[in-house]
């Protein structure tokens, strides 16, 4: 780390002055709506003259928070990060790349200083960012005149830059690193994740679902349920969240509850998802993410999703025929993945699922990924062939006559004998 406060300050000014340059360059109309000046928390944060009144740490918070806002516009389309332009996105990025190299221990770096030398930055700038998201929350209660009355208090844009910050931050730490400060970010993502707005609650479960990948079940300790508790409140979110809250349940419950269907968590959680999805079935977003997230899940419970599938199955079998490629090959996927678990014992879905796959393999003849679609299919019968065979030799035998299917016959007694 730079030995003097001068020698810093320099330093800071060097490297913030390309991003000063641009910033002014660019232009930038505010929405009257959002009452926040994103380049005006921009030109705030950037080292200046007169900053040199500041610490070494207040200096180097500044530059950081200003960099991570930048860095964080990259994958956002919000209004208020959307104009930043990639070349100031990437001057954010570098600048923060080079102070990080001397300054900070916690971040990825290539220099030779000692660890002693520097200091842990998450700890200096999270506690900020979770006060002023906290600033535009609300209680569980709330409704919407508390909403009004809390951005009158304190415009939520606030909130939606210091999540994207936040998000950021945490992203440019793993594993190893992350495990010591995840008792100081996990209160900080769940603040973002109990806002009310959208934006908000995604940049927290983002956070989230890195730190789940990043530390083990054990490290989230009492927070786990926490959040698995705020995922089930979340289900019913946003179409543009939704595809976290999916992705973040399925890998918390499965982390923190391996090998234990009987928790109670897998029960609601099933529940919850399947409730939501049968209220919006055409809803394609939903379905692909769903469809796409919820594997792991599958194989945790086993046979215990023979309780869901008077649930799963008229799902599928609406969604087999959509005229989407993608939602028809993460059915087959999954459905492959179900009778691969539970064999259908027990069920009498067999029939009209034999049926469905046969009409889904007919209807493919035209489609141009029908390549992609019939080794799905075929699988799917010689599973069911193997795991039911006098059920599903008394229902294949309504079409054995069927010359469009002849070749299927032939695949499904061969590949089976």
């Amino acid at each position: 780390m730079l030995s003097t406060t001068s020698d810093l300050h320099g330093r800071l000014l060097r490297l913030s002055e390309p991003i000063a340059e641009i910033l002014r360059r660019t232009q930038y109309t505010p929405q009257e709506s959002s009452k926040v000046s994103t380049k005006d928390i921009l030109l705030s944060l950037l080292p200046n003259t007169s900053s040199s009144r500041l610490t070494n740490e207040e200096s180097i918070k500044s530059l950081a928070l200003a960099c991570a806002l930048l860095a964080s516009s990259r994958s956002s389309t919000h209004e208020l990060l959307s104009w930043i332009p990639e070349s100031l996105s990437v001057a954010g990025e570098s600048a923060f790349c080079e102070i990080s190299r001397d300054c900070f221990s916690d971040f990825p770096s290539t220099s030779n200083a000692e660890d002693s030398e520097k200091i842990e930055l998450l700890p200096i700038v999270l506690p900020e960012l979770k006060d002023t998201i906290e600033k535009s929350s609300l209680g569980k209660n709330s409704d919407a005149e508390d909403v009004s009355a809390a951005m009158a208090r304190t415009p939520v844009g606030y909130a939606i830059l210091a999540a994207h910050q936040l998000r950021w931050f945490v992203t440019q730490v793993e594993k190893p690193n992350l495990v010591k400060f995840c008792n100081l970010v996990a209160p900080c993502a769940l603040t973002a994740l109990d806002h009310w707005s959208p934006e908000v609650k995604g940049q927290g479960m983002i956070s989230f679902i890195h730190l789940a990948k990043n530390v083990s079940s054990g490290d989230l300790g009492l927070y786990g349920d926490v959040v698995l508790d705020a995922c089930c409140q979340n289900i019913a979110s946003d179409d543009e969240i939704w595809i976290y809250v999916v992705e973040l349940s399925v890998l918390l419950v499965t982390k923190i509850h391996p090998n234990n269907p009987r928790s109670p968590w897998y029960e609601r959680i099933m529940n919850e998802m399947l409730g939501h999805l049968e209220r919006q079935p055409r809803n394609k977003e939903r379905c692909i993410a769903w469809l796409r997230f919820v594997e792991p899940l599958l194989n945790a419970l086993g046979l215990f999703l023979l309780a869901h599938f008077r649930r799963i199955f008229p799902l599928f079998f609406q969604w087999m025929h959509s005229d989407d490629a993608k939602t028809v090959l993460l059915v087959l996927e999954r459905l492959e993945t179900i009778v691969r678990l539970t064999w259908i014992r027990n069920s009498p879905v067999i029939p009209r699922l034999v049926d469905e796959l046969v009409s889904l393999y007919k209807e493919s003849s035209i489609r141009k990924d029908r390549d992609d679609i019939r080794p799905l299919i075929l699988r799917i019968l010689m599973l069911l062939r193997q795991c039911k065979s006098l059920q599903f030799e008394s229902v294949w035998s309504q079409y054995q006559e069927d010359l469009n299917l002849s070749t299927v016959s032939q695949h499904i007694w061969t590949s089976s004998s």
